[in-house]
Protein backbone atom coordinates (compact mmCIF):
# COMPACT_ATOMS: atom_id res chain seq x y z
CA UNK A 1 0.00 0.00 0.00
CA UNK A 2 1.86 3.39 -1.14
CA UNK A 3 1.84 6.26 1.00
CA UNK A 4 -0.91 9.18 1.01
CA UNK A 5 0.43 12.17 -0.79
CA UNK A 6 -1.15 15.30 -0.46
CA UNK A 7 -0.02 16.45 -3.85
CA UNK A 8 -1.16 13.41 -5.18
CA UNK A 9 -4.40 13.89 -3.47
CA UNK A 10 -4.83 17.62 -3.53
CA UNK A 11 -4.11 17.26 -7.32
CA UNK A 12 -7.22 14.98 -8.07
CA UNK A 13 -9.44 16.64 -6.10
CA UNK A 14 -8.95 20.06 -7.84
CA UNK A 15 -8.70 18.15 -11.77
CA UNK A 16 -12.12 15.88 -10.62
CA UNK A 17 -13.73 19.41 -9.22
CA UNK A 18 -12.56 21.63 -11.75
CA UNK A 19 -13.28 18.98 -14.77
CA UNK A 20 -17.12 18.63 -13.45
CA UNK A 21 -17.70 22.58 -12.85
CA UNK A 22 -15.95 22.78 -16.80
CA UNK A 23 -18.10 19.68 -18.29
CA UNK A 24 -21.56 20.97 -15.66
CA UNK A 25 -21.08 24.74 -17.45
CA UNK A 26 -20.39 23.34 -20.71
CA UNK A 27 -23.75 21.56 -20.73
CA UNK A 28 -25.41 24.24 -19.28
CA UNK A 29 -24.18 26.69 -22.06
CA UNK A 30 -25.35 24.68 -24.48
CA UNK A 31 -28.91 23.76 -22.90
CA UNK A 32 -29.31 27.58 -22.60
CA UNK A 33 -28.32 28.62 -26.16
CA UNK A 34 -30.85 25.70 -27.33
CA UNK A 35 -33.19 27.26 -25.16
CA UNK A 36 -33.37 30.52 -26.63
CA UNK A 37 -33.09 29.18 -29.70
CA UNK A 38 -35.79 26.78 -30.15
CA UNK A 39 -37.73 30.22 -27.72
CA UNK A 40 -36.87 33.16 -30.79
CA UNK A 41 -38.08 30.10 -33.05
CA UNK A 42 -41.52 29.63 -31.39
CA UNK A 43 -41.95 33.19 -31.01
CA UNK A 44 -41.34 33.95 -34.64
CA UNK A 45 -44.28 31.07 -35.32
CA UNK A 46 -46.39 32.80 -32.74
CA UNK A 47 -45.73 36.43 -34.48
CA UNK A 48 -46.45 34.92 -37.74
CA UNK A 49 -49.48 33.41 -36.49
CA UNK A 50 -51.22 36.50 -35.39
CA UNK A 51 -50.49 38.24 -38.73
CA UNK A 52 -51.79 35.66 -40.91
CA UNK A 53 -55.02 36.05 -38.51
CA UNK A 54 -54.89 40.09 -38.56
CA UNK A 55 -54.74 40.19 -42.56
CA UNK A 56 -56.98 36.69 -42.92
CA UNK A 57 -60.21 37.11 -40.32
CA UNK A 58 -61.79 39.35 -42.50
CA UNK A 59 -60.57 38.70 -46.69
CA UNK A 60 -59.17 35.19 -46.34
CA UNK A 61 -61.51 32.53 -46.10
CA UNK A 62 -60.28 29.33 -48.31
CA UNK A 63 -56.44 27.37 -47.76
CA UNK A 64 -55.52 29.08 -51.10
CA UNK A 65 -55.65 32.10 -49.97
CA UNK A 66 -53.84 31.19 -46.20
CA UNK A 67 -51.00 29.62 -48.81
CA UNK A 68 -50.27 33.29 -50.05
CA UNK A 69 -48.44 34.25 -46.81
CA UNK A 70 -46.08 31.77 -47.03
CA UNK A 71 -42.07 31.38 -46.40
CA UNK A 72 -39.27 29.21 -47.48
CA UNK A 73 -39.29 25.56 -45.21
CA UNK A 74 -42.96 27.17 -43.59
CA UNK A 75 -45.59 25.65 -44.31
CA UNK A 76 -49.19 27.36 -43.31
CA UNK A 77 -52.53 25.66 -43.54
CA UNK A 78 -55.73 26.19 -42.09
CA UNK A 79 -57.31 22.84 -40.40
CA UNK A 80 -59.71 22.13 -37.75
CA UNK A 81 -59.71 19.80 -34.53
CA UNK A 82 -62.08 19.28 -32.13
CA UNK A 83 -60.00 18.33 -29.32
CA UNK A 84 -57.76 20.81 -28.49
CA UNK A 85 -58.41 25.00 -27.63
CA UNK A 86 -55.49 26.79 -27.21
CA UNK A 87 -52.52 27.46 -28.63
CA UNK A 88 -49.75 24.48 -29.05
CA UNK A 89 -46.62 23.14 -30.00
CA UNK A 90 -45.59 19.79 -31.13
CA UNK A 91 -41.85 18.65 -32.68
CA UNK A 92 -42.42 15.37 -34.39
CA UNK A 93 -39.81 14.14 -37.64
CA UNK A 94 -40.90 13.23 -40.84
CA UNK A 95 -38.80 11.42 -43.52
CA UNK A 96 -35.52 12.52 -41.54
CA UNK A 97 -36.01 15.81 -41.46
CA UNK A 98 -37.29 17.84 -37.93
CA UNK A 99 -40.21 19.51 -38.08
CA UNK A 100 -41.96 21.99 -35.38
CA UNK A 101 -45.98 22.52 -35.29
CA UNK A 102 -47.74 25.63 -34.05
CA UNK A 103 -51.83 25.60 -34.30
CA UNK A 104 -52.75 29.03 -33.21
CA UNK A 105 -56.73 29.51 -32.96
CA UNK A 106 -58.20 31.07 -35.95
CA UNK A 107 -61.81 30.69 -35.24
CA UNK A 108 -62.31 28.78 -31.90
CA UNK A 109 -66.18 28.12 -32.93
CA UNK A 110 -65.58 26.32 -35.97
CA UNK A 111 -62.41 24.53 -34.35
CA UNK A 112 -60.41 25.76 -37.14
CA UNK A 113 -56.69 26.89 -36.10
CA UNK A 114 -53.76 28.00 -38.12
CA UNK A 115 -51.36 25.14 -38.92
CA UNK A 116 -47.44 26.74 -39.51
CA UNK A 117 -44.95 23.77 -39.87
CA UNK A 118 -41.65 24.76 -40.24
CA UNK A 119 -38.76 22.89 -41.09
CA UNK A 120 -35.72 22.92 -38.24
CA UNK A 121 -33.15 21.27 -39.94
CA UNK A 122 -30.90 24.17 -40.42
CA UNK A 123 -31.34 24.87 -36.89
CA UNK A 124 -30.69 21.54 -35.76
CA UNK A 125 -27.69 21.54 -37.96
CA UNK A 126 -26.37 24.98 -36.38
CA UNK A 127 -26.73 22.96 -32.09
CA UNK A 128 -24.74 20.26 -33.40
CA UNK A 129 -21.69 22.98 -34.63
CA UNK A 130 -22.43 24.82 -31.37
CA UNK A 131 -22.25 21.28 -29.59
CA UNK A 132 -19.12 20.60 -31.46
CA UNK A 133 -17.21 23.91 -31.01
CA UNK A 134 -18.27 23.95 -26.94
CA UNK A 135 -17.32 20.56 -26.81
CA UNK A 136 -13.57 21.26 -28.21
CA UNK A 137 -13.43 24.50 -25.84
CA UNK A 138 -14.39 22.04 -22.95
CA UNK A 139 -11.61 19.79 -23.88
CA UNK A 140 -9.17 22.37 -24.29
CA UNK A 141 -10.43 24.09 -20.93
CA UNK A 142 -9.80 20.68 -19.49
CA UNK A 143 -6.23 20.11 -20.28
CA UNK A 144 -5.14 23.66 -19.20
CA UNK A 145 -7.28 22.96 -15.84
CA UNK A 146 -4.81 19.87 -15.46
CA UNK A 147 -1.86 22.08 -16.14
CA UNK A 148 -3.02 24.49 -13.44
CA UNK A 149 -4.17 22.17 -11.10
CA UNK A 150 -0.13 20.40 -11.39
CA UNK A 151 1.22 23.60 -11.13
CA UNK A 152 -0.96 25.03 -8.05
CA UNK A 153 -0.27 21.91 -6.52
CA UNK A 154 3.14 22.49 -6.74
CA UNK A 155 3.31 26.18 -5.85
CA UNK A 156 0.91 25.21 -2.85
CA UNK A 157 3.34 22.95 -1.59
CA UNK A 158 6.56 24.53 -2.22
CA UNK A 159 6.54 26.27 1.21
CA UNK A 160 5.87 23.03 2.70
CA UNK A 161 8.70 21.32 0.72
CA UNK A 162 10.79 24.61 1.55
CA UNK A 163 10.22 24.03 5.38
CA UNK A 164 11.17 20.40 5.46
CA UNK A 165 14.50 20.66 3.24
CA UNK A 166 14.64 23.29 6.27
CA UNK A 167 14.06 20.84 9.00
CA UNK A 168 16.40 17.96 7.67
CA UNK A 169 19.51 20.05 6.83
CA UNK A 170 19.03 20.66 11.07
CA UNK A 171 21.28 18.82 13.26
CA UNK A 172 21.95 19.59 17.21
CA UNK A 173 25.18 21.90 15.67
CA UNK A 174 23.17 23.53 13.19
CA UNK A 175 19.43 24.79 14.26
CA UNK A 176 18.37 28.16 12.38
CA UNK A 177 15.67 29.99 12.38
CA UNK A 178 12.94 30.05 9.37
CA UNK A 179 12.86 33.13 7.70
CA UNK A 180 8.75 33.83 7.93
CA UNK A 181 8.72 36.75 5.07
CA UNK A 182 9.86 34.22 2.51
CA UNK A 183 6.46 32.50 3.28
CA UNK A 184 3.10 32.92 2.34
CA UNK A 185 0.41 34.13 5.65
CA UNK A 186 -1.36 31.28 5.91
CA UNK A 187 2.39 29.21 6.91
CA UNK A 188 2.92 31.86 9.68
CA UNK A 189 1.11 30.20 12.70
CA UNK A 190 3.69 26.66 11.16
CA UNK A 191 6.67 28.61 11.16
CA UNK A 192 6.19 30.32 14.29
CA UNK A 193 5.45 27.12 16.06
CA UNK A 194 8.78 25.49 14.58
CA UNK A 195 11.05 28.68 15.20
CA UNK A 196 9.50 28.15 18.62
CA UNK A 197 10.48 24.63 19.25
CA UNK A 198 13.46 25.05 17.16
CA UNK A 199 15.12 27.71 19.73
CA UNK A 200 13.81 25.17 22.94
CA UNK A 201 15.43 22.46 21.25
CA UNK A 202 18.54 24.68 21.25
CA UNK A 203 18.34 25.68 24.80
CA UNK A 204 17.91 22.77 25.59
CA UNK A 205 21.11 21.06 23.66
CA UNK A 206 23.12 24.01 25.10
CA UNK A 207 21.91 23.31 28.77
CA UNK A 208 22.75 19.79 27.93
CA UNK A 209 26.16 20.08 26.71
CA UNK A 210 26.72 22.31 29.74
CA UNK A 211 25.49 19.86 32.22
CA UNK A 212 27.36 16.76 30.66
CA UNK A 213 30.66 19.41 30.70
CA UNK A 214 29.71 20.97 33.82
CA UNK A 215 28.90 17.41 35.78
CA UNK A 216 32.40 15.63 34.48
CA UNK A 217 34.20 18.93 35.98
CA UNK A 218 32.36 18.98 39.11
CA UNK A 219 32.48 15.32 39.46
CA UNK A 220 36.30 14.88 38.38
CA UNK A 221 37.52 17.81 40.83
CA UNK A 222 37.02 16.20 44.15
CA UNK A 223 37.67 12.69 42.63
CA UNK A 224 41.50 14.10 41.69
CA UNK A 225 41.79 15.66 44.93
CA UNK A 226 41.28 12.56 47.03
CA UNK A 227 43.99 11.02 44.62
CA UNK A 228 46.47 13.79 45.16
CA UNK A 229 45.28 13.96 48.69
CA UNK A 230 46.46 9.58 48.51
CA UNK A 231 49.28 9.65 46.72
CA UNK A 232 50.74 12.27 49.67
CA UNK A 233 49.78 9.99 52.45
CA UNK A 234 50.56 7.66 51.11
CA UNK A 235 54.85 8.22 50.58
CA UNK A 236 55.76 7.96 54.17
CA UNK A 237 54.48 7.07 57.55
CA UNK A 238 52.05 9.68 59.00
CA UNK A 239 50.46 9.90 62.64
CA UNK A 240 47.15 8.26 62.98
CA UNK A 241 45.57 11.61 63.43
CA UNK A 242 46.62 12.40 59.66
CA UNK A 243 44.81 9.49 58.71
CA UNK A 244 41.76 10.18 60.29
CA UNK A 245 42.20 13.89 59.10
CA UNK A 246 42.85 12.46 55.12
CA UNK A 247 39.67 9.87 55.61
CA UNK A 248 37.22 12.74 56.88
CA UNK A 249 38.14 14.76 53.18
CA UNK A 250 37.27 12.00 51.47
CA UNK A 251 34.27 11.83 53.37
CA UNK A 252 33.69 15.13 52.78
CA UNK A 253 34.57 15.26 49.18
CA UNK A 254 32.41 12.11 48.39
CA UNK A 255 29.31 13.68 50.42
CA UNK A 256 29.52 16.71 47.68
CA UNK A 257 29.77 14.23 44.95
CA UNK A 258 26.34 12.56 46.08
CA UNK A 259 24.93 15.62 46.43
CA UNK A 260 26.10 16.13 42.79
CA UNK A 261 24.54 13.03 41.59
CA UNK A 262 21.62 13.32 43.51
CA UNK A 263 20.89 16.64 41.71
CA UNK A 264 21.66 15.12 38.17
CA UNK A 265 19.27 12.48 39.24
CA UNK A 266 16.64 15.14 40.18
CA UNK A 267 17.05 16.34 36.19
CA UNK A 268 16.29 13.07 34.90
CA UNK A 269 13.00 12.95 37.59
CA UNK A 270 11.83 16.24 36.05
CA UNK A 271 12.02 14.93 32.26
CA UNK A 272 9.98 12.00 33.68
CA UNK A 273 7.48 14.60 36.03
CA UNK A 274 7.13 16.63 32.24
CA UNK A 275 4.74 13.76 31.23
CA UNK A 276 2.81 14.11 34.32
CA UNK A 277 -1.15 14.55 33.56
CA UNK A 278 -1.64 17.83 33.88
CA UNK A 279 -4.53 18.35 37.05
CA UNK A 280 -6.64 21.00 37.76
CA UNK A 281 -5.60 22.99 40.69
CA UNK A 282 -6.21 25.88 42.51
CA UNK A 283 -2.80 28.08 42.93
CA UNK A 284 -3.37 30.28 45.75
CA UNK A 285 -4.46 27.33 48.12
CA UNK A 286 -1.37 25.31 46.48
CA UNK A 287 1.13 27.53 47.53
CA UNK A 288 -0.57 28.69 50.86
CA UNK A 289 -0.41 25.13 51.91
CA UNK A 290 3.65 24.75 50.94
CA UNK A 291 4.43 27.64 52.61
CA UNK A 292 3.29 26.45 55.96
CA UNK A 293 6.37 24.11 55.31
CA UNK A 294 8.62 26.22 54.52
CA UNK A 295 8.07 28.52 57.60
CA UNK A 296 9.63 25.52 59.70
CA UNK A 297 12.86 26.64 57.87
CA UNK A 298 12.55 29.99 57.79
CA UNK A 299 11.82 30.08 62.05
CA UNK A 300 15.72 28.30 62.40
CA UNK A 301 16.84 31.48 61.07
CA UNK A 302 14.19 33.65 62.17
CA UNK A 303 13.30 35.13 58.84
CA UNK A 304 9.77 35.90 58.76
CA UNK A 305 7.48 35.06 55.74
CA UNK A 306 5.11 37.21 54.28
CA UNK A 307 2.20 36.30 52.27
CA UNK A 308 0.11 38.84 50.24
CA UNK A 309 -2.29 37.79 47.47
CA UNK A 310 -4.30 39.82 45.42
CA UNK A 311 -6.67 36.80 44.14
CA UNK A 312 -8.84 34.84 46.02
CA UNK A 313 -8.68 32.07 43.22
CA UNK A 314 -6.91 31.12 40.78
CA UNK A 315 -7.70 27.64 38.92
CA UNK A 316 -6.05 26.51 36.20
CA UNK A 317 -4.85 22.69 34.46
CA UNK A 318 -0.97 22.35 35.35
CA UNK A 319 1.72 19.82 36.45
CA UNK A 320 1.71 19.90 39.92
CA UNK A 321 5.19 18.25 40.71
CA UNK A 322 7.29 20.95 38.42
CA UNK A 323 5.46 24.04 39.97
CA UNK A 324 6.45 22.87 43.32
CA UNK A 325 9.70 22.32 41.93
CA UNK A 326 9.90 25.73 40.85
CA UNK A 327 8.17 27.35 44.31
CA UNK A 328 10.93 24.50 45.98
CA UNK A 329 14.03 26.53 44.74
CA UNK A 330 12.50 30.01 44.45
CA UNK A 331 11.59 30.00 48.62
CA UNK A 332 15.01 27.92 49.69
CA UNK A 333 17.27 30.19 47.68
CA UNK A 334 15.57 32.96 49.35
CA UNK A 335 16.37 31.48 52.92
CA UNK A 336 19.70 30.27 51.76
CA UNK A 337 20.72 33.76 51.36
CA UNK A 338 18.66 35.96 53.66
CA UNK A 339 20.40 36.56 56.88
CA UNK A 340 18.90 35.78 60.19
CA UNK A 341 16.04 37.49 61.55
CA UNK A 342 15.12 39.07 57.99
CA UNK A 343 12.09 38.83 55.90
CA UNK A 344 10.97 37.07 52.84
CA UNK A 345 7.58 38.07 51.20
CA UNK A 346 5.67 35.62 48.79
CA UNK A 347 3.50 37.85 46.48
CA UNK A 348 0.05 36.73 43.81
CA UNK A 349 -0.99 39.22 41.62
CA UNK A 350 -3.06 39.43 38.24
CA UNK A 351 -1.04 41.34 35.25
CA UNK A 352 -3.12 41.65 32.40
CA UNK A 353 -3.13 38.46 30.70
CA UNK A 354 -0.88 36.90 33.27
CA UNK A 355 -0.71 35.56 37.10
CA UNK A 356 2.34 36.41 38.80
CA UNK A 357 4.23 34.82 41.87
CA UNK A 358 6.70 36.67 43.24
CA UNK A 359 9.29 35.54 45.95
CA UNK A 360 11.29 38.49 47.45
CA UNK A 361 14.74 37.94 49.59
CA UNK A 362 16.75 40.28 51.29
CA UNK A 363 19.92 38.92 50.55
CA UNK A 364 23.39 39.37 48.30
CA UNK A 365 21.94 40.09 44.84
CA UNK A 366 22.61 38.97 41.80
CA UNK A 367 24.80 39.48 38.54
CA UNK A 368 21.88 40.66 36.15
CA UNK A 369 24.76 39.76 33.64
CA UNK A 370 25.00 36.50 34.13
CA UNK A 371 23.21 33.62 32.75
CA UNK A 372 21.61 32.61 36.25
CA UNK A 373 19.88 29.52 34.96
CA UNK A 374 22.92 27.62 32.85
CA UNK A 375 23.71 24.33 35.41
CA UNK A 376 26.13 24.58 37.71
CA UNK A 377 25.98 28.71 38.11
CA UNK A 378 26.50 29.50 41.93
CA UNK A 379 25.66 32.95 43.16
CA UNK A 380 28.51 34.12 45.64
CA UNK A 381 30.04 31.23 47.58
CA UNK A 382 26.90 29.29 48.40
CA UNK A 383 27.21 25.57 48.72
CA UNK A 384 25.35 23.33 46.03
CA UNK A 385 25.34 21.79 42.78
CA UNK A 386 24.58 25.22 40.85
CA UNK A 387 21.40 23.15 39.06
CA UNK A 388 18.25 24.67 41.54
CA UNK A 389 17.49 27.17 38.84
CA UNK A 390 18.66 25.07 36.30
CA UNK A 391 16.11 22.33 37.17
CA UNK A 392 13.32 25.78 37.84
CA UNK A 393 13.66 26.98 34.54
CA UNK A 394 13.63 23.61 32.52
CA UNK A 395 10.38 23.23 34.70
CA UNK A 396 8.96 26.95 33.51
CA UNK A 397 9.66 26.05 30.17
CA UNK A 398 7.91 22.36 30.20
CA UNK A 399 4.65 24.74 31.60
CA UNK A 400 4.73 27.12 29.36
CA UNK A 401 5.86 29.62 31.93
CA UNK A 402 8.43 32.34 31.88
CA UNK A 403 10.77 33.01 35.14
CA UNK A 404 13.13 35.52 35.86
CA UNK A 405 15.44 36.54 38.51
CA UNK A 406 16.24 39.97 39.17
CA UNK A 407 18.11 42.65 41.72
CA UNK A 408 15.14 44.68 44.21
CA UNK A 409 14.36 48.18 43.29
CA UNK A 410 12.39 49.09 46.24
CA UNK A 411 15.86 50.21 48.03
CA UNK A 412 16.09 47.17 50.02
CA UNK A 413 19.23 44.47 48.81
CA UNK A 414 17.85 41.50 47.48
CA UNK A 415 16.25 39.65 44.90
CA UNK A 416 13.15 39.02 43.25
CA UNK A 417 12.16 35.32 41.88
CA UNK A 418 9.23 36.15 39.63
CA UNK A 419 7.30 32.73 38.05
CA UNK A 420 4.27 34.39 35.08
CA UNK A 421 1.59 31.67 34.28
CA UNK A 422 -0.53 33.61 31.56
CA UNK A 423 -4.29 32.79 31.65
CA UNK A 424 -5.96 30.48 29.12
CA UNK A 425 -9.88 29.40 28.81
CA UNK A 426 -8.83 26.50 31.44
CA UNK A 427 -8.37 29.46 33.95
CA UNK A 428 -11.16 30.60 36.88
CA UNK A 429 -10.11 33.49 38.62
CA UNK A 430 -11.64 35.16 41.27
CA UNK A 431 -9.97 38.29 42.64
CA UNK A 432 -10.67 39.35 46.56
Amino acid sequence: MSQPSIYREFSKKLILATSLFTILISFMFYGFTKATVYEEITDNLLTKAKLIRKVSIDSLSTNDQLKLIIEKKLDVDLVQDKTISKITFREFYKNNNHYIELLYPFDLKEHSFIQIVKNINSTDEMLRRIFSNVFILGLGGLVMIIIYALAMSKTLLFPIINITNKLSNMNENSLTQIDIQKLPIEFTPLANSINSLTKKIETYVKYQKELFIGAAHELKTPLAVIKLKSEVILLKNRPIEKYEETLKLFIKEVDGMDKMVGSILNIGRQEGAQFEKPIELDIVSFIDDKLNNYKLLANEKKIEMIFNCSIEKFITIIQPTLLNQILQNFIQNAIKFTPNEKTISISIHQIDDSISIEVSDEGVGVDENVDLFAPFKRIGNAQGAGLGLFLAKSATDAIGAQISIKNRTDNIQGTVATLKLQTNPTCSIKTT
